[in-house]
This record gives C-alpha cells, sequence and structure tokens, in this order.
C-alpha cells in the first residue's frame, strides 16, 4: 500500500536525518516545506518535497489532494496512566473544596482509589475501556503512547494491568509502549513500613513481568509522601538485572531527590519536575536523560509550574507529555497538551512543537521511528484542517484541528 499527498499547505517537522532530541535555543527553530508533497510505501514515509519538484513519474495506490492544509507527524506522548477501571470526579470536587492531593490520598483517595476499581475489573473491561481511550486520543493526533501499570499495588492487579496493556499492542495501531509502575503509591496496609512493600515489588512482582515479558520500563514515584531516594535505588538496582530501563516520577511535590536518582540510573525520562532547582539542571545537563513536564496534572491540581524557561535557556531538551489518568490529568488531548505549553510555560509554537514530538520520540527510546516527518521512519502523521499556520496549533485550545490521521501507512480515519 502507498499514498501519495499532494499540494500540502505546510510539511512539518520535517528531518533529513533523525536527530535523538532537540536542546536548548534549538528548540526555537524547526523545518518546514511550503507546498509539499509526501509519499508512503508501506507502513514507511519513502520520500517527500516541494511540489515545484515533484516528480512527473510519481504514482501511488492512493492519492490525497491536501488541498492547502497542513501535515504533522503524529504526537508521541511519552507517559501515560491509560489503563484504569473507573473516573474519579468526586474527587474533583474534593480539590474543588480545598482538598490537597497528599490530604486526598491520606484519606484512601487517589491512587488507593483506582487500586481498589482496579482489583475489581476483569481485563476483558479494561482493554474495552482503553481501546475507547486510544482511539479518542488518535483522533486529536497522537500516533505513539506510552502506558504505566501502579493502579494494582498488588502483584496479581499490576500483572493483570500489564497484560491488557500488551492486548493493547496487538488490537491498537499506536505504537504503545509499557511500563511497570508497582511503586506508585503504599498500600494502606504498608503505611510506616513501606519497605515491607518494595520488598514485595522487587522480590514477588518484578520477577513474574520479567518471566512474561511485559513491560518495556520501570517506574517509580520518588517524591515527597511516597517512595524515598533509597527506595527508589534498591527498585531500580533489581530492575537493572531484568534489563528494564527506568523512568521516573520525580519532583512534582517537593525537591524530593528523584531527578538526581533517575540521572544516576540512567533514566529514558524523569517526570512531573514541578520542583527544579539549580542542582537537578545541573544534574540533567551532564545526562542523557529527558526533562518530561505533564501541564495536564500541573493544571488540573493547581499546583507551581516546572521552570521550562529555565531548563531550556540552561541549554536542555523538554518534552511534554499528557499524564492523562482519572485522578489528575483527565485528558490524552496533545493539542491542549500544547497549548498549555504555550500559555502556561511561555514556550513558542517551534518549542511545543519539538516537546510533543521528537523529544517525547527520544522519551519512549522511538527516536528512530516517529516524531518527525523523515525517510525511513513510520508513516504516522495527521493532515490538519485548513488552519492558516502552524502556530495555530497552539494558538487555538478548544478544538481539534485534525482532520485525517495516518497510522502505519494506512488511513486510519
Amino acid at each position: 500500500m502507498s499514498i501519495l499527498i499532494r499540494n500540502i499547505k505546510e510539511l512539518v517537522q520535517v528531518e533529513e536525518t533523525p536527530q535523538s532530541w532537540v536542546a536548548g535555543a534549538d528548540m526555537s527553530k524547526i523545518k518546514t516545506i511550503k507546498n509539499a508533497w509526501l509519499l508512503t510505501e508501506g507502513d514507511r514515509i519513502a520520500d517527500f518535497g516541494s511540489m515545484d519538484d515533484i516528480p512527473t513519474d510519481i504514482s501511488a495506490d492512493e492519492e490525497i489532494n491536501a488541498n492547502g492544509r497542513m501535515v504533522f507527524p503524529g504526537f508521541v506522548d511519552s507517559h501515560t496512566h491509560l489503563v484504569y477501571a473507573a473516573n474519579r470526579e468526586i474527587e474533583y470536587i474534593d480539590k474543588i473544596k480545598g482538598l490537597s492531593y497528599e490530604e486526598i490520598a491520606e484519606r484512601g483517595g487517589g491512587i488507593l482509589n483506582s487500586a481498589k476499581k482496579m482489583a475489581e475489573a476483569s481485563e476483558d473491561f479494561l482493554v474495552e475501556q482503553a481501546l475507547v481511550r486510544l482511539n479518542t486520543i488518535a483522533e486529536y493526533g497522537t500516533a505513539a503512547v506510552e502506558i504505566k501499570s501502579g493502579y494494582g499495588l498488588n502483584t496479581e492487579s499490576e500483572l493483570k494491568m500489564l497484560r491488557v496493556i500488551k492486548r493493547l499492542k496487538e488490537l491498537s495501531p499506536l505504537q504503545i509502549k509499557s511500563t511497570f509502575l508497582g511503586a506508585h503509591s503504599i498500600p494502606l496496609e504498608y503505611k510506616g513500613q513501606q519497605e515491607k512493600y518494595v520488598d514485595i515489588v522487587i522480590n514477588e512482582m518484578l520477577p513474574k513481568v520479567a518471566e512474561e515479558n511485559l513491560a518495556d520500563y520501570i517506574d517509580v514515584f520518588c517524591d515527597k509522601g511516597f517512595f524515598t531516594v533509597e527506595d527508589t535505588d534498591r527498585i531500580l538496582e533489581a530492575a537493572a538485572k531484568y534489563g528494564l530501563k527506568p523512568k521516573i516520577h520525580a519532583n512534582e511535590l517537593d525537591y524530593s531527590g528523584g531527578i538526581q536518582v533517575g540521572v544516576k540510573h540512567k533514566a529514558l525520562s524523569v517526570d512531573h519536575l514541578e520542583f527544579t532547582g539549580k542542582d537537578e539542571i545541573a544534574s540533567l545537563l551532564a545526562s542523557k536523560t529527558m526533562p518530561t513536564i505533564l501541564p495536564g496534572a500541573a493544571f488540573f491540581l493547581n499546583m507551581a509550574y516546572a521552570p521550562a524557561r529555565e531548563m531550556m535557556d540552561a541549554g536542555l531538551p523538554v518534552a511534554l507529555a499528557s499524564d492523562f489518568n482519572p485522578g489528575s490529568a483527565p485528558s490524552g488531548n496533545m493539542q491542549l497538551i500544547m497549548a498549555m505549553g504555550s500559555i502556561l510555560y511561555r514556550m513558542t509554537p517551534e518549542e511545543v512543537i519539538n516537546a510533543t514530538t521528537i523529544n517525547t520520540a527520544y522519551a519512549m527510546d522511538l527516536s528512530k521511528e516517529m516524531g518527525s516527518i523523515c525517510r525511513g521512519k513510520r508513516a504516522s502523521f495527521f493532515i490538519t484542517k485548513e488552519i492558516p499556520s502552524y502556530e495555530y496549533m497552539p494558538y487555538s485550545f478548544g478544538d481539534n484541528k485534525v482532520d485525517r490521521v495516518i497510522l502505519n501507512g494506512e488511513v486510519w480515519k
């Protein structure tokens, strides 16, 4: 199957050679081709260029006339908790009334509430619900997504979640990576003795996750009121024996040491980062770890915003992901995340495009596959509706600007 798209108003995020990431001042730059064409072969991007230079003998099984619309690479959402059993809108009311994230968690809400619902749900139900969510985010332009466990908090439920994600990989056209997050919260029965729960994660959960090959990555919520640096060290050292690379929840609630311990263990990314200062930035600059900001959670929880500008000014790359989950970020709309990046974090349109494509692709270890329009990369991209410029994408935050979605070289919608 091949597809030829003609008369593209602007082909956005073009690369001749794939970059691992974009950092510092380079985040304010993107390459585009105006009045362009794009050819796919099978599930890959075969060629592209200006309509002024299109080969006269070019042909394809299907032709699309973009007729003045734009083409973007599909978004890569490198941090979600998309598999869950029930929403948590009642806790939303508690937040409105003034209860903090920690206060809700101490009452058995938050992650513990989701864990209770998860224990009661069947795999088939979870798959059915998650497929609906995957289709929704694809309609908004997402082509790749990382999904974490972490609403199990016991061996049986954690394995159930990871098996669901494994099934989703087979059923969905999106590129999916799976992350084992057994250390997402401390179960009530282990309050005050969390080292015993850490023992279960290490000695019981990890071997079974590895035995069934259920996870691509390992994660720990290393933060105030959750898991300590020492807990995180123990878990990541054990995970390394099974070849699981870390992706760490860090510094959402305080200066927790989560960034530094993530860097120490060569984490692919450290995520949240509301509390990031000079020491944390220096640690990241000396690493290959992607700083990933989750605007939806900070916005929803009315928290301080991560210092994105300071990070980029220091020369760091920045990625933006949705944190799609039922408690603190109930949206996987990456167009909205782009807008939040500009509105809340003062990032330019070019910076948010880089932060939701190339840099998030790195945070999922997909730099060679996704994140840009590049020959040989996966043919997963979207055609916009008629919009005036690529700057319009983060500017207009209330509507879906995607008209058609192509995933793996096939028209999905």
